[in-house]
């Protein structure tokens, strides 16, 4: 089952068919529980279907934004070269090995962008690129009640000067997408799905991925587990897992490139990429 926020509502959908649910308050919708049944039964019961949003929202309430990092190998192997000159490259090697995991804030709902909408890089940045994530939702009972995709934008060389420059380098405005939807399925995903990320400039593709969501080093519950182990979160949270594509050291986002990010079972995720002027 897949949820969309819409300027006409909360929109279900199952097998192409769409319909208009009856409930206005994302927040109480999605953190009731055994979601999946209840949203199974409020679509088996709509007599009539809608067409497809053309324009959507974020999927999210009042949700916090929270992020991960040097989850997958890659990701490591990145951090530690763009913290190089800085001194700072052992800590992305142990924080990969240790037990705690990197757990950051990434955004609040005002500063998301909307599917179709635009992401910014940094004016005081030389490297910026996308970061294509599976994204948890993790309800108020500190489950793990579905899923979306993540765009955790990221300025590779303000975060490689220092470590301690990390929350400049991923938190600005719309330095996060999510969307399209928020995917309810009955089961935990696929651990072989895929997550796929294309950028396009000037109609060409000037880089494109691919990487499973298994070659991730930590599970996805022992992430929640830290994340809500002194933290409550009463209307819920979403949780970037973690950077699994990595563009080469010499790429770098410019104003007018489009992000897609695809995920198996999800959907697509694009937007594109400006600056404020």
């Amino acid at each position: 089952m897949k949820l969309y926020r819409s300027e006409k509502g909360i929109i279900l959908e199952q097998d192409g068919r769409f319909v208009l649910s009856k409930h206005s308050d994302w927040d109480a919708l999605v953190n009731q529980p055994n979601l999946h049944t209840v949203l199974q039964q409020e679509f088996e019961s709509a007599e009539t279907s809608v067409e497809k949003p053309e324009k959507l929202l974020a999927p999210l309430g009042t949700q916090e934004v929270w992020a991960a990092g040097v989850t997958y190998f890659r990701s490591r192997e990145a951090r530690m070269e763009e913290s190089k000159e800085s001194g700072a490259a052992v800590f992305y090697s142990k924080v990969y090995e240790a037990e705690r995991p990197e757990l950051f804030f990434k955004s609040t709902p005002s500063r998301v962008a909307e599917p179709g909408g635009k992401v910014l890089i940094r004016r005081d940045s030389k490297w910026n690129v996308p970061e294509p994530e599976l994204t948890l939702f993790i309800n108020s009972q500190h489950e793990i009640a579905g899923y979306t995709i993540g765009n955790d934008m990221s300025s590779r060389d303000i975060e490689g000067e220092n470590p301690l420059y990390l929350p400049q380098a991923k938190c600005y405005d719309r330095s996060a997408a999510i969307g399209p939807c928020l995917w309810i399925p009955k089961s935990p995903i696929d651990p072989d799905a895929k997550i796929n990320m294309s950028i396009e400039r000037n109609w060409k593709t000037v880089f494109s991925g691919q990487i499973s969501i298994n070659q991730m080093k930590r599970k996805h519950g022992e992430l929640v587990e830290f994340l809500t182990r002194e933290m409550s979160f009463p209307k819920g949270a979403y949780l970037m897992t973690g950077t699994c594509l990595v563009p080469d050291n010499n790429f770098t986002l410019q104003v007018g490139d489009i992000i897609h990010i695809d995920i198996e079972g999800i959907g697509r995720l694009s937007n594109i990429v400006d600056m404020r002027s």
